[in-house]
């Protein structure tokens, strides 16, 4: 009796609670909070797996997506119950994901029609390539004025054409109008709130701002756009903001989840908004980095979109509520960050966790002039340069892997002083601290190295999940649930821990040159999709000066043979 009295007392003591679902591009979780405190109480994560099928393509498969959401969210309740926690006190759950990842399925069969198309994907570079050689000056930034965005294989609308151009079943569920789109957040809110039995077709804000269809002005679908990129509109969500009740949870009554039927999915944001909003970021001027699969440098710059000089991205940052101001933010995006440990670990076979990268780079403390540029996907900002491809240089007989893995670590920081010395050139306010999260910030030599680089203090909070604790603020603060207030006053309090820069400027100056030097040396590696020679193998004519060479030594031949029987 006693027990379950102590039980029910500390029940009442949690108050509301609210849980995200964030799926991100290596892993999916679910988080609960309590609403009062910011205080995470349990969570269970699953990794994702991804799938190359060719070079430079990079896919997910939407079911396994669903499933790793269903296995966490099961998880977490059993969690829950083990501490004594009651799952019916979750008044809200909030969606953050992966932005950009390209899904379609079939609204009558509930199915995905493809694998899901990811963020990192290189598939559509000559696509991309034809449409900004269209444009008037090949510019790249033609659709700028609208998007924010420049044309880039990044963003959502250049992977939707490309399966409605390359898989038949993509093609003619949209002839027949059984085909949806939507990013990582639509696919969870219209299975989660019901599918193919009356779930909710939605995205918000935040995530229609990267599909390079979606006008940050007017905050909808732009017709142009649509007409542009020959999508047609019937497809796509229902724009929402990013803090209001999009559906209810519709959940088998068997599974251990089945107590969060019937709870209100009522905030979505894009994981790097979602990121901002966690981190407070609510002051036009307010910054933060995370560093995740890549790394997002987001400046809250209020009610107004500011246009780059510089190379950086203007993006919606929020939207807190449906009669709330769109916020916006400026963004630097770099595509590889921990990919790269994921690369020297799967590929390279180097390292057996990311946590031996931390101490085979401490073991030497410096990468002895050994640069790398992960540009596995292509350079993003502030270059938008898809023709790079990733280069390792300065190596001599004495470089080995320890200086590999701090020259890893190094390049992430230094990609990071790129976008940040890009904002502070398009704002004129330069950043006097970095505010910081994400799964590598737990490196604590990566966050002693992103201070020395930067010459600024690198702050992260002592609880990294930001980014779903962005979305369960969303979500609690949405009009019908009201249980998470986001007035200034009534933010908690976060700590935080800080690392100062400890090497002079000069140094971190004449690292920070060599690396710009490895940075030229990586462009212009590929310029055309590879063609094929019938067998899915790479055609030595692909590469063009290889290409020319043998045509040149052909002709060469043919020319002497020709001279040689005339003789």
């Amino acid at each position: 009796m006693n027990g379950a009295m102590a039980a029910s007392s500390h029940r009442v003591q949690l108050g509301p609670l609210v849980a995200a679902i964030d799926q991100g591009t290596s892993s999916t979780r679910f988080l609960v909070f309590n609403s009062t405190t910011s205080e995470l109480l349990s969570h269970h994560q699953v990794e994702i797996k991804q799938s190359f099928p060719k070079e430079g393509w990079v896919e997910e498969d939407p079911s396994e997506i669903l499933q790793s959401v269903y296995e966490c969210m099961e998880r977490t309740c059993e969690k829950l119950t083990q501490l004594n926690i009651d799952i019916s006190n979750i008044k809200a759950i909030g969606v953050t994901n992966q932005r950009e990842t390209t899904i379609v399925w079939d609204k009558e069969t509930g199915e995905p029609l493809y694998n899901a198309v990811v963020w990192l994907d290189l598939r559509t570079q000559s696509t991309v390539e034809n449409l900004i050689s269209k444009t008037p000056g090949r510019n790249k930034n033609h659709l700028k004025h609208k998007t924010g965005l420049p044309i880039s294989t990044y963003f959502s609308a250049v992977k939707l054409r490309w399966l409605m151009d390359n898989v038949e079943e993509v093609h003619q569920a949209v002839l027949s109008h059984r085909a949806m789109f939507g990013t990582v957040d639509s696919w969870l809110i219209w299975c989660l709130t019901g599918g193919k039995s009356g779930g909710v077709h939605c995205t918000d804000v935040t995530n229609a701002s990267r599909t390079m269809l979606f006008n940050i002005h007017s905050l909808d679908w732009d017709p142009e756009l649509c007409e542009y990129f020959g999508i047609p509109m019937e497809i796509l969500p229902k724009v929402r903001s990013s803090s209001e009740i999009y559906g209810l949870m519709k959940i088998c009554s068997s599974r251990k989840s089945g107590g969060l039927s019937g709870i209100p999915i009522s905030g979505c944001l894009g994981d790097q908004s979602a990121a901002l909003v966690g981190q407070m970021c609510f002051q036009d001027g307010q910054a933060k980095n995370t560093y995740g699969t890549g790394c997002f440098l987001l400046r809250n710059t209020g009610s107004k979109p500011v246009m780059s000089d510089h190379g950086l991205l203007t993006t919606v940052a929020y939207k807190l509520g449906r009669d709330k101001p769109a916020c916006y933010a400026l963004e630097g995006s770099v595509a590889i960050a921990g990919a790269v440990v994921r690369w020297l670990q799967d590929n390279l076979g180097i390292i057996g966790s990311s946590e031996e990268l931390e101490k085979l780079a401490a073991s030497v403390g410096t990468s002895y002039g050994c640069y790398f540029v992960p540009a596995f996907s292509g350079l993003y900002a502030p270059y938008w340069e898809p023709s790079a491809r990733g280069i390792i240089c300065g190596l001599t007989q004495f470089t080995n892997k320890s200086h590999l893995a701090f020259a890893a670590l190094e390049a992430v920081c230094f990609q990071t002083k790129e976008i940040l010395d890009a904002m502070n050139q398009d704002s004129g306010i330069p950043l006097t601290q970095l505010q910081v999260d994400g799964g590598m910030t737990s490196n604590r030599l990566l966050m002693q190295l992103q201070a020395d680089i930067l010459c600024i203090p690198v702050v992260k909070p002592s609880m990294p999940e930001t980014t779903a604790l962005g979305a369960a603020m969303a979500a609690g603060a949405a009009e019908g649930v009201s249980v998470w207030s986001l007035r200034p006053e009534d933010l908690s309090e976060v700590t935080s821990e800080k690392s100062e820069p400890q090497i002079n400027p000069e140094e971190s100056e004449l690292r920070y040159a060599r690396w710009k030097k490895a940075v030229q040396r990586s462009m212009n590696w590929e310029t055309t999709e590879p063609v094929g020679n019938g067998n899915g193998e790479p055609s030595i004519f692909c590469s063009v000066p290889l290409g020319f060479y043998i045509m040149g030594s052909m002709i060469m031949l043919v020319g002497a043979k020709y001279l040689a029987g005339n003789d």
